[in-house]
C-alpha cells in the first residue's frame, strides 16, 4: 500500500503539472490580439489587480505579453525537442546495430559536435539561415541530440544480445524486424523522458539566443524579447518588467524538469517505490 500511495502521488503530481503546462500554452494562445495593443496612456504602471504583471514602455499589459512568449517557448521548445529527439533515436540505433566502423564514424562525429559550445553553433545556424524563427528552430533540433542518442545507443548496446533477440535472430527475423519488436520498446521509455528533459533546455536556448537577437523578430512577444526590451527601463525603477517574465520563464522549466523526473521514476519501478 505504502509503494501505491507513492506511485499514485507521482501521478498526480504529473498530471497536475502537465495540465498546468497545458493551460499556459492554450492561455497563451487563445489572448486576444487586443490584449497585446499598445496604450501609452497607460505607461510604466506598476503591478495591480488590473494588470498584475503592470505595463511596459508602450502601455502593453505585462501579463498577456508573458504569457503568449512562454506560449511560444512551448511551441519552439516541443517542436524543436521532438526532432531533435527523433534524430537521437534513429542516429543511437544506427551506432548500436550498425556495423563497427559505423558505431566509430558516429562516435566520432557525435564527439566533434559535442566540442562546439550550443550558444556559438546555434548562432552561427541563425546567422546562416537568416536570423528568423526558422533559423532558430532548426539550430536548436540540430544541436540537442547528442546526449540522447549516447543513452539510445547505450541502451541498444545493452538489449542487442539478450537471448530473446539472439533467438529471434536464429529463427531469421530480420534486423528490422528485430528492432521493431524487441529494441524499440526496451528503448522507447528512455526516449520519452530523454525527450521531456530536453525540452527546458530547449526553451532555456529559445530564449537566450530571442534575447541576444537571434530568434524571433522584435514584434513577437517572446520571453527573450520582452527582457531585452526591459533591461534598458531597470534603472528608471521598471522592476516588474524583467521581474515577472524572468521569474515565469524559471517556473515554467523547472515545471517541465520535474515532469520529466516524475515520468521517470513512474518508467522505472524502483525508483518509484523509493
Amino acid at each position: 500500500m505504502k509503494n501505491i500511495n507513492r506511485r499514485m502521488i507521482s501521478i498526480i503530481i504529473a498530471s497536475v503539472i502537465l495540465v498546468t503546462i497545458v493551460s499556459i500554452y492554450f492561455a497563451g494562445t487563445l489572448f486576444p490580439e487586443s490584449a497585446l495593443r499598445a496604450d501609452f496612456s497607460q505607461k510604466f504602471l506598476s503591478p495591480s489587480f488590473e494588470h498584475p504583471f503592470g505595463t511596459d514602455y508602450l502601455g502593453r499589459d505585462m501579463f498577456a505579453r508573458t504569457i503568449k512568449g512562454l506560449s511560444l517557448s512551448l511551441t519552439v521548445g516541443a517542436i524543436a525537442s521532438v526532432v531533435s529527439s527523433l534524430i537521437a533515436l534513429i542516429i543511437g540505433v544506427t551506432a548500436a546495430l550498425g556495423k563497427g566502423w559505423i558505431d566509430h564514424a558516429i562516435n566520432w562525429f557525435i564527439d566533434v559536435f559535442m566540442s562546439v559550445p550550443h550558444t556559438v553553433l546555434l548562432i552561427l545556424i541563425s546567422i546562416a539561415l537568416n536570423q528568423g524563427a526558422t533559423g532558430l528552430l532548426i539550430g536548436i533540433a540540430l544541436t540537442h541530440w547528442t546526449s540522447l542518442a549516447r543513452l539510445v545507443r547505450a541502451e541498444v548496446l545493452q538489449v542487442r544480445d539478450q537471448q530473446f533477440v539472439l533467438a529471434a535472430r536464429r529463427f531469421g527475423k530480420s534486423p528490422f524486424w528485430v528492432a521493431r519488436k524487441h529494441i524499440l520498446p526496451h528503448v522507447l521509455p528512455q526516449f520519452f523522458v530523454g525527450l521531456i528533459l530536453m525540452f527546458p533546455h530547449a526553451i532555456m536556448h529559445e530564449s537566450g539566443l530571442t534575447f541576444l537577437g537571434f530568434g524571433m523578430p522584435p514584434e513577437q512577444p517572446a520571453i527573450g524579447i520582452i527582457l531585452s526590451e526591459s533591461m534598458r527601463y531597470i534603472s528608471a525603477g521598471a522592476w516588474w518588467l524583467v521581474f515577472f517574465p524572468g521569474l515565469a520563464l524559471v517556473v515554467l522549466v523547472i515545471l517541465i524538469e520535474t515532469f520529466g523526473t516524475t515520468v521517470r521514476h513512474l518508467f522505472e519501478p524502483r525508483q518509484a517505490q523509493l
